[in-house]
């Protein structure tokens, strides 16, 4: 800020504090969204557990189940749904689950991407991946029905064996100032100790005709739901993300605004001191 005087200081505070203004208002904005994104949270979390619950109470009762979402085959394309923001501004949040999949997917033969959102479909896009789905404007509000699209299409692939299994990569809401990115395997279904969360089994239940018919019903609604979830985690993780963003922005700008305004305090009284001394230099030529 050397050489710059009181106008072009006053016009650099103008412009900041438009700037924390701005973003103030996304700040707010991104609460009031959070708040209606952790109720979605919370109001599908029952539903996808009873769903996992009795899958699992499935595999743990049945044994030798014979399926075409449980038969593991030999690997040579995986998928791999990577759920993002459709927007920026966001601090860390879509680099960081890119990451998290490009990660994976470095250790695999051949790949293809699913996207959501369009900060995954732009990353995937120029770097020449294989796109088997787009998914944009569903990040902030995700329904069912856009969870029910993702899951058909990705279900459609691996019943023609066009991909061999299918990763899911999101980000796990944690709290407003910390949210995980996160990846699991939607299929083949696998239930292993370790890859499900532990959770109480049903006892007595019986299932009618047989297991291998309720699975053809449930899997593809375990599906839906977990998809589901990742998108309602993900939403939530997205404006707590934004939030933080805009209210570490905002801070960053009041303290510009500080220092602006003590350089062109600074820049005045060096102003005033030089009319004074001009004034009594003028007297003293005068006497």
């Amino acid at each position: 800020m050397a050489g710059m005087g009181m106008r072009d200081i006053k016009r650099r505070i103008k412009s900041v504090n438009n700037t924390k203004q701005i973003t103030k208002a996304m700040e707010l904005v991104s609460s009031a969204k959070l708040r209606r994104a952790r109720e979605r949270a919370e109001k599908s979390r029952p539903y996808f557990h009873t769903i996992q619950d009795t899958v699992r109470d499935i595999f743990s009762n049945a044994k030798g189940i014979k399926h075409k979402y449980l038969d593991k085959r030999e690997v040579k394309k995986s998928c791999y749904i990577v759920i993002t923001a459709d927007r920026g501004l966001c601090g860390g949040y879509n680099i960081n689950v890119i990451k998290k999949a490009v990660e994976s997917m470095s250790k695999k033969k051949e790949v293809s991407v699913v996207t959501v959102g369009t900060k995954a479909r732009d990353y995937y896009r120029n770097k020449n991946y294989e796109l088997d789905g787009e998914f944009i404007h569903i990040s902030e509000s995700p329904t069912y029905g856009d969870a029910k699209k993702i899951s058909n299409l990705v279900l459609k692939l691996y019943e023609k064996k066009m991909i061999d299994e299918v990763y899911l990569v999101y980000t796990q809401f944690v709290s407003t100032v910390s949210q995980s990115p996160e990846m699991i395997k939607l299929l083949p279904l696998s239930m292993e100790r370790g890859e499900m969360e532990e959770t109480k089994e049903f006892e007595y239940v019986s299932y009618d005709p047989s297991p291998e018919s309720l699975l053809n019903y449930i899997v593809p609604k375990y599906v839906d739901s977990t998809i589901y979830g990742a998108l309602v985690e993900s939403s939530a993780s997205e404006q707590g993300s934004r939030r933080m963003a805009m209210e570490n922005a905002t801070e960053n700008a009041e303290e510009m605004i500080e220092k602006f305004t003590l350089n062109y305090n600074r820049a005045r009284q060096a102003a005033i001191t030089q009319e004074i001394a001009e004034i009594v230099g003028g007297v003293e030529a005068l006497k």
